[in-house]
Formats: structure tokens, sequence, C-alpha cells
């Protein structure tokens, strides 16, 4: 999508009509171009009305990522506001190469190539979603931060409370689930010396308002915000929220690993107890029952009198009944 785009839409986030020769005339650009330009906006699932004579108006008004604010709170975080990239995790890997300061925020409206865990895209409504990356450096090195998506998990539960939305719960090892429908995902990528340090890049996807092209496309079970709550919640306070627990549940982590956490996260957990299948990349499928996560991080499986050690990032857990047989 082109900044002419999106400088229209901010034109338009006021909810009310603009007629085309207007912001035409404000942009200094000819009819045919605003009409190009808006034209655009399809494939991003934003609901654009068009009426002769009175022009055109966002169905429902987009709440942009506030840059000047999220700056004044999170001077820390070194934040920066992208109207459009390929993937926020890729922006900040490209500055860490070029030696990015220890932490970095990196906020999208839009990611053109958002992946997900395991070559999934990761997709998402234009002003629905809260889509950013946070790269954070640790001297430890790789190995002993396999708990980490957990830990960013523990930060998401305790923002979604904060935020008054009660029943979000945690699936091993980087979904956030309500109801057993996916409302937000992590995917953590890192880069570093055998011995350390490593840089810790942390992508998180966040459903605030699904528009309904954007859930056809998708080939799970989702949900978001404006469903659990009735109503679209503050992109920009939500944010600031998940930031100020995220700051806190790594510096946490930064100190003592996952295993203070461990608990909080298992208190959350969708599968605690429950049988599972884990389905392995193959297709092959290890049927038993969730124990629980060591203080590292890895799943413990019951299967028959045997407990199976599963590591991080190597399957997909799903529920019995959900899981292909």
């Amino acid at each position: 999508m082109k900044p002419l785009t999106f400088a229209l839409l901010r034109r338009l986030s006021d909810g009310t009509f603009h007629s085309g020769e207007e912001m035409a005339r404000e942009l200094g650009i000819s009819r045919a171009t605003v009409s190009n330009a808006l034209a655009e906006i399809k494939d991003w699932d934003v609901d654009l009305a068009r009426i002769s004579g009175r022009g055109y108006r966002l169905e429902r008004p987009i709440e942009w990522i506030d840059a000047a604010r999220l700056a004044q709170a999170f001077p820390e975080l070194n934040p920066q506001v992208l109207d459009v990239v390929d993937s926020t995790n890729s922006v900040c890997f490209r500055g860490a190469d070029q030696g990015a300061v220890h932490r970095r925020l990196v906020v999208a409206e839009l990611q053109t190539g958002g992946r997900g865990r395991r070559g999934r895209a990761w997709r998402a409504t234009l002003g629905g979603s809260l889509l950013f990356s946070v790269l954070w450096r640790f001297d430890q090195p790789a190995v002993a931060l396999s708990g980490l998506s957990l830990a960013v998990g523990v930060a998401l539960s305790r923002a979604l409370k904060a935020a008054g939305i009660a029943g979000a719960a945690l699936k091993w090892p980087n979904d956030v689930l309500y109801q057993y429908r996916k409302l937000a995902g992590i995917l953590i990528e890192l880069q570093g010396d055998a011995l350390g340090p490593t840089t810790a890049v942390i992508g998180i996807g966040l459903n605030v308002r699904l528009g309904a092209r954007t859930r056809d496309a998708i080939d799970q079970a989702v949900i978001d915000l404006a469903t659990i709550v009735g109503q679209v919640p503050s992109r920009n306070a939500l944010l600031h929220q998940v930031l100020r627990d995220l700051g806190a549940v790594l510096r946490e982590f930064e100190a003592n690993g996952f295993a203070g956490l461990r608990e909080e996260w298992l208190a959350a957990h969708a599968y605690q107890g429950k049988p599972v299948r884990l389905v392995l990349p193959g297709g092959d499928v290890l049927p038993g029952r969730v124990e629980g996560i060591t203080e590292d991080g890895a799943l413990l499986l019951l299967r028959g009198r045997e407990l199976l050690r599963i590591n991080a990032g190597e399957m997909t857990l799903r529920a019995a009944s959900d899981a292909p047989r």
C-alpha cells in the first residue's frame, strides 16, 4: 500500500464523508489519483463507503498508533511506528545487523509478509490488529532462552487481565487462546554466538478486530477482542499495557529465567492435565496427557507410563478432539 493511500485513510479516520475533490485539493493531486489510491485498500479488509455527491467515508474509523505518545511513554524502547513493512521481526533484525541499540520497538499498521510459526503467514486487518516486535539483547546463549516464548505469554496474559479481558488462556509454546480459538501469537527469533550474547526479536500479533475477509483467509479457529468484549478496544491503550507487562516480564526473565514465571504460566494453561495429540511436522501423532512444563519451558507429555520431555518449536499441540485421526 502506497504512502498516499495511508495519507487518505488518515483524512477519513474521523468517520465523516470527504469528497475526492476536497482530498485531491488538500494533497495537490488529481481526483483520479485519489480514486486509484483508495482502490488499493480492498485487499486489506477496510470497509470504505463511496457515495456519489458525498464522497468517501470509512465505515469503521481507524485508531492509528500514536507514535508521539509511544515515544513519550517508552523512550527506553526507542519506538518506531511504520505504516507498512514486510514484517516487524525482519525490520528489527535489519536494525540489529546495523548495530541497533539494546532495546528497540517496531510497530506496524500493516504487514505484507507477517510470519507465524513453521512458516505460516500471519494475517491481520488494517487498523484491527496489534503488530509489533521488540528487540532485546540477552547475555546468555540462545540455548538458555528456551522458555522465552512462554514468558512472553505470561506478559500477554497479565496485560489482557489488566485491560479487563478475562478468560484468555495460554497454549504451549506460544499462543494465546480464548475458548480454544487463537487470539494472539508469539514468534521468537534468535541471533547470536554459541556462548552468548543473544539478540532476541519477539514478534507479537494480537487480534483486536478481524474483518470478514481476514477471517476467511485464516486456516484455524480465531477470535478477536471485539467479539469477546462486544466493542473495539483502544489499540493504543492496549499496546501500552502490553509493553508495560512485557518489560516487567523480560527483566524478570533476564535475571531469573523462566523458573519464576512457571507457576503463573501453568495457571493459565489451556491444556493442563488434558488428553492431547502432538502432531509432528511429518504428520505422525503422539497421543498423551499434558503433565505440565519444566522450569526451562519444555512440555511434559505422559504416554502410558512414560513421561516425555518435548522441546519448544518442534511440534504443534492440539486438543485430542481436534487432532487428525
